[in-house]
């Protein structure tokens, strides 16, 4: 089994930072993918950045380019989504979610999601 917890999030003004953490837990598995997705009230639920580990891919949405960077300590299986030059349209609750690989199998998991709120 692997859990994921998220932390980091919270009020910030326009222009400001966060960073948000997720740390995944368990044992006898490897992180294959990770990525962050965010729900605003009302909409659907969007697809932020991601990693692709095999090819090394890194994927964010447009309307994310240049202001969010997505990382991972492979030390302690926490990943991360730096947020720069926040606007009040990035204000969700932002998920992280992994594929990860099992000896024989593979898996996906969602965390719990965190508030992240852009407001003066």
């Amino acid at each position: 089994q692997v859990h994921l917890v998220e932390s980091g999030g919270g009020l910030v003004q326009p222009g400001g930072s966060l960073r948000l953490s997720c740390v995944v837990s368990g044992s006898g598995f490897s992180l294959d993918f990770w990525g962050w997705a965010r729900q605003a009230p009302g909409k659907q639920r969007e697809l932020v950045a991601s990693f692709t580990a095999g090819p090394g891919a890194v994927y964010y949405a447009d309307f994310v380019k240049g202001r969010f960077t997505i990382s991972r300590d492979n030390a302690d299986n926490t990943v991360y989504l730096q947020m720069n030059a926040l606007e009040p349209e990035d204000t969700a609750i932002y998920f992280c979610y992994v594929h990860v690989r099992f000896q024989e199998s593979r898996d996906s998991y969602w965390g719990q999601g965190i508030q992240v709120t852009v407001s003066s």
